[in-house]
């Protein structure tokens, strides 16, 4: 008994200095590229971590969470209290499942197409505020990647922007592994130019989510304004 709660209070531990490194890390990477101070949020990907491990990360300071699957986030926005935390839907969304996202998450990273969007607006509860949304962009044209290609994304945006009950704030992306930072660097231009070009024909956009464990700075440099870090927080998944 007594090595189960040493083990645990090691973890948290651990899950405390991952949070604390890399919040230091984006703030100097704010400061190296140039960008305006706390311009980039952590968001913790906390998939297949049970709820135990997310109340140790908000214990530790960390209020942003992002879920790749309905039913668990269902699970543990149930089970954990509000207060200032944020869900964050950020995986593959599909029809049968956009009720359980619609009346749970705060935030869904990967409207890839009108239908989903949709349904997203037609079923977020009315007492709840809108739910922020963002668009999906598949850079890379890969065939077994969800995302609107580029040259579709306007239309898309049009169409989103439209619905009532989901504000629509940015774009996101999840590219191929880059052989290198400057090529990281060259693939999440596209996306912001991508925003840039929205911005300039009356869109009002404000969130670039890019960049994960392996890539994030190349994405800060770029102008991400979330990025999405699993497993340096909270270690390997099952």
């Amino acid at each position: 008994m007594e090595n189960t709660q040493e083990n645990r209070l090691s973890a948290k531990s651990a899950l405390c200095d991952n949070l604390k490194t890399h919040t230091a890390f984006i703030r100097d990477l704010e400061k190296k590229y140039g960008r305006k101070p706390s311009s980039v949020s952590l968001l913790a990907v906390s998939k297949k971590k049970p709820a135990q491990r997310v109340l140790e990360a908000i214990q530790c300071g960390q209020s942003l969470f992002g879920e790749n699957y309905a039913k668990e986030l269902e699970q543990k926005a149930s089970e954990i209290p509000r207060n200032e935390l944020q869900w964050h839907f950020i995986g593959p969304l599909q029809s049968n499942k956009t009720q359980i996202v619609a009346t749970h998450a705060d935030w869904v990273h990967s409207i890839d197409r009108l239908k989903i969007a949709k349904r997203l607006s037609v079923q977020r509860p009315n007492e709840q505020t809108p739910l922020q949304v963002c668009v999906q962009v598949n850079l890379d044209n890969e065939i077994a990647k969800s995302g609107v290609p580029i040259d579709e994304l306007e239309k898309l945006c049009n169409e989103v922007i439209a619905l009532p009950n989901i504000k629509l704030r940015g774009l996101m992306c999840i590219p191929k592994v880059s052989a290198s930072f400057d090529q990281s660097r060259q693939v999440f231009a596209k996306l912001r130019s991508a925003l840039e070009s929205l911005n300039s024909q009356g869109f009002r956009l404000d969130t670039l989510s890019m960049g994960m464990s392996r890539d994030f700075e190349a994405a800060i440099a770029e102008g991400a304004t979330i990025i999405r870090i699993g497993t340096a927080i909270f270690g390997q998944r099952d």
